[in-house]
């Protein structure tokens, strides 16, 4: 299989003003972490990857890898672009429709990864739709992204962050953008990605289409 590394965001911690030393040493650990997961499940498959092989090939310990990511699931799905995601929803127009805001903040999302770690966002996309212990880690990891996603939209919207609107809202947006991305997958990763996020957020502004249209 075709060897798979891990490119640098334009949004990543990498990507802005220049760190200190420490901070700088424990990004390139990290990349070199996740480069050494994405190139040995692309080469042997996520099963047969080990946390022992991850190490040796990123060159650190074992429980180097566990200081920067609990489980192996973690590796392959931690990425840049959740934390920048209320960053962008604020840079909106203020004017413009929160949905249509968020609309345009996750098609800018996707298209980041897609420019960036096509391969690497195939392959995350894949293990999410064919391995049930990347799938459920992934579920868990959404709480944190809904609450910085939550905070964005109440401050757009004068709701409370932590009523239940909001929070609805915000489950059901991310638990969706899991269900898009797992279709992809099943599909051969043959649509475009935004196209499929436009289509979900279309059923959240207008309900189900007629049978037959979708």
């Amino acid at each position: 299989m075709t060897r798979m590394t891990a490119a640098r965001s334009p949004h990543s911690p990498a990507a802005r003003p220049r760190p200190g030393l420490r901070e700088r040493k424990k990004t390139r650990t990290r990349e070199a972490i996740r480069a050494a997961t994405y190139g040995l499940v692309g080469e042997q498959g996520y099963t047969a990857t080990t946390v022992e092989q991850i190490a040796d090939r990123a060159e650190v310990s074992p429980s180097t890898v566990f200081r920067y990511f609990p489980t192996k699931e973690d590796i392959v799905l931690t990425d840049e672009y959740d934390a920048v995601l209320p960053d962008l929803f604020r840079a909106r127009p203020a004017d413009e429709p929160w949905l249509d805001s968020l609309r345009a903040v996750l098609r800018e999302a996707i298209g980041t990864g897609l420019r960036e770690e096509p391969e690497v966002t195939r392959l995350r996309t894949r293990l999410m739709s064919e391995v049930p212990a990347v799938r459920s880690r992934m579920v868990e990891s959404m709480s944190a992204t809904g609450r910085l996603l939550a905070g964005a939209v109440a401050e757009r919207t004068g709701l409370p962050p932590d009523g239940l609107e909001i929070r609805f809202l915000t489950a059901s947006l991310l638990g969706g953008l899991l269900e898009v991305s797992r279709y992809w997958a099943e599909h051969g990763h043959r649509d475009d990605p935004a196209a499929l996020v436009d289509r979900a957020l279309d059923v959240v502004r207008d309900g189900l289409p007629p049978a037959g249209e979708a």
